[in-house]
């Protein structure tokens, strides 16, 4: 196995080498990419974003890279930057395979803070705040963000009747438990389910994994390269040997292992890593070609506990 680095000088990285799912009519290659870090740290609103015209051309980037799916919310944004406004700049118009997934239900003010969870009166405004932003007459993908609910019910009936009406054509969920998927599912079509994973989760963590691939329900995990405290701007932690031991196997970099194992999963993981580096968006795309073995994928299976 070549490393990154390597397959970036031939020009051979390519997000289709992940290979591809379907949602719901959509076929997008299962390599990803997030748009949150465009505007700077997972707090969105503390550290420094990249420099727009990079970030600009991070976006554009990625398409030529082949990623063909990007995760977005209205509530992506920094004191600096909007990752809506982002993807509008570099993107529009917008290619026909492209889809722009996003997320509804958190709410923040214009300074930045976390207001209460909007209501379900509330989601049509945040849809129509994403369309603005995006420049789109309709949304790909909405997932509705569960916050403290323990019942999504009222909150996802609401989308499905934008749904209805044409302002959103798929609907998924992000952030929920087995009994959200039951609910939602009850209501209308689920095509994806975001949720926190990657190596390192705790066990109850895969029922929801399981219960996607069950259903044929697509299942994008965030947080997956390097866990919940890393990603918050925490303190790093130290490696995994398991991970070192397997990256310098192959030649790559640990989160390129950690998004390989991600992507051995299942055939309906898809991955979105996200950067507003040009050399880590390569590596990253580059990762969706990376074969794990059995006794990797055993190896790397044994570290349990770090997201709990």
């Amino acid at each position: 196995m070549t490393s990154s680095r390597t397959g970036t000088r031939t020009g051979t990285v390519s997000a289709a080498d992940a290979g591809s799912w379907s949602l719901d009519g959509l076929t997008v290659h299962r390599m990803g990419f997030g748009a949150m870090r465009l505007t700077g740290s997972a707090a969105f609103h503390e550290g420094v974003p990249s420099d727009r015209g990079q970030a600009l051309a991070v976006l554009r980037r990625a398409l030529e890279l082949g990623v063909n799916h990007i995760d977005t919310a209205a509530f992506y944004f920094s004191r600096l930057r909007s990752a809506n406004e982002l993807i509008n700049s570099a993107l529009a118009p917008y290619p026909d395979d492209l889809v722009v997934a996003t997320k509804v239900g958190p709410a923040r003010d214009a300074s930045g803070e976390w207001a209460v969870s909007a209501r379900p009166d509330q989601l049509r405004g945040q849809v129509e705040e994403n369309l603005r932003q995006l420049g789109r007459d309709h949304l790909d993908l909405v997932n509705l963000r569960v916050m403290s609910q323990p019942d999504v019910s009222e909150h996802f009936g609401a989308l499905a009747e934008l749904r209805e009406a044409g302002l959103v054509r798929r609907l998924g969920i992000s952030n929920a438990r087995l009994e959200h998927l039951d609910q939602a599912r009850a209501i209308a079509p689920v095509v994806c389910v975001q949720n926190p994973f990657g190596i390192g989760a705790p066990s109850g963590a895969r029922a929801v994994l399981d219960a996607c691939a069950a259903h044929g329900i697509a299942f994008v995990p965030f947080f997956s390269v390097a866990g919940r405290g890393r990603e918050s701007g925490a303190v790093a932690r130290t490696e995994h040997d398991e991970v070192l031991a397997v990256a310098r196997a192959h030649g790559v970099s640990p989160a390129q292992v950690r998004l390989a194992w991600i992507l051995h999963q299942g055939p309906h993981v898809l991955a979105i890593p996200g950067t507003g580096d040009p050399d880590h968006l390569v590596d990253n795309v580059a990762a969706g070609a990376l074969r794990l073995d059995e006794d990797e994928l055993r190896l790397l299976d044994r570290i349990g506990g770090e997201q709990a």
